[in-house]
Order: structure tokens, then sequence, then C-alpha cells
């Protein structure tokens, strides 16, 4: 597995012989990224869907498979790639290419913000291979449930979240090869080191190994 953090949310994951970007939100630049087999939006959010410059991105890549939330999937239908979108539906898993890839969609509904913000979908994913590492993304939720996995991705700072709830979101998965920290968007680089300090240090009895990717360009696990 490679996996490129191209900003906030987004990754590109590569895996099996497949290429999946997860999250082509507004913080984040896939402007060059080709060659793709999917692209997966766990929910309609601009930091995670920019329309705009997802209909260039879907444009720049007509073999892709696009996979959304439900709700999302309403929220395209004037776009010009909606006849390509496929709903993800909690639960279900589907095969990408003939390498073995499974993609499995985890939840329903985004986190709350606060009582005055409407709740909308969320469903994260969960990619895995028979013989490789396995990888959740959770969108903007800390309540799936993934199963065991390999490599969990951690927002690490938003207007619903505190790092007390990413802290016990880690300790509950308890990955086994450590975690990813994803949307950080918001922070400046003094914040963005503590929070992430405080995650790895205390999400799990001894630490939690932090694979910190900004930046990093693509990376092998």
């Amino acid at each position: 597995m490679q996996i490129t953090h191209l900003g906030h949310a987004c990754l590109l994951i590569e895996l099996a012989g497949q290429r999946v970007l997860v999250d082509p939100g507004a913080f984040s630049s896939f402007e060059d990224v080709t060659d793709l087999d999917a692209v997966v939006v766990t929910h309609q959010h601009p930091d995670h869907l920019h329309p705009e410059k997802a209909a260039a991105l879907l444009a720049a890549n007509p073999r892709a498979r696009v996979l959304m939330e439900a709700q999302t999937a309403t929220t395209v239908t004037d776009a010009g790639y909606a006849d390509r979108v496929e709903v993800l539906s909690p639960g279900s898993t589907l095969g990408l290419g003939d390498g073995g890839l499974q993609l499995t969609a985890v939840g329903e509904q985004h986190a709350t913000i606060h009582p005055y913000v409407e709740r909308v979908g969320n469903t994260g994913v969960v990619l895995r291979v028979e013989g490789g590492p396995s990888l959740y993304h959770p969108g903007d939720a800390l309540d799936g449930e993934p199963g065991e996995v390999d490599l969990l991705c951690v927002p690490v700072s938003a207007p619903w979240g505190k790092v007390a709830e990413a802290i016990a979101f880690v300790r509950r998965i308890a990955p086994r090869r450590g975690i990813i920290p994803i949307h950080d968007g918001l922070l400046n680089d003094t914040g963005r080191g503590m929070y992430v300090q405080h995650i790895g240090t205390f999400g799990a009895e001894g630490g939690v190994e932090v694979h910190d990717l900004r930046d990093a360009g693509a990376t092998s696990f």
C-alpha cells in the first residue's frame, strides 16, 4: 500500500493495482492526479467535496468509479458526472479491480457540530486486501465500527471535534499499525503539532505510532 496525503482529509491510496482518491475537497490539492480507478466521497461538505474541482478531476479520470455517501449523491444530480455516481450503502462491500481489493462502507451520519447545524450523512470507508494492510478513513464521524484495521485515519481538528474524542476514537479502534493524521486544514503548525502529539501519546497505553504524511509524498506500508 502507498498513501499520499494531498491536504486536509484527501488521501490517494494505491493498493492491489488500484488508485483510489478519498474526499477531494476545497482544502486539498489533487488537480494533477490521474489514472484513478475510484473516487470516494464520504459526505457533502465542501472540505470533502469541492464541486468545481471534483468535476475537473473526474473529467481527467474518465474511467474512475465515483462512490458517494447516499445523501451526497443527491446533491450532485446537476453535475456533469451525476450518471457516474454509485451510492455507498453502509455495511456494503464492493470489489475494485482484479487484485482482490475490497471497499466496505461504514457509518451513516456526520458527527454533531452543534444543535444549530443539521446533521448530514457521512459514510466512511475501509480498504482491505488479503495479505495486505487495511485502512479506515472515517470521514467526519468517530462512531463507525470498521472492525480490525491496520491503519486508522484520525481527524485532528474540526468544529465538531475535540482532542479527547479523537483519543477515545483511537483507543476504541486500536489500529494495529498506527494512525494517519487527517482533517488538519484549519490548524497552524503549532496547533497541529500539539494535537497530533496528544493523540499519539495518549491514543494507547504507551502511545500509538503516528504516520504523519503531510508533505511526505507517496509513503509505503
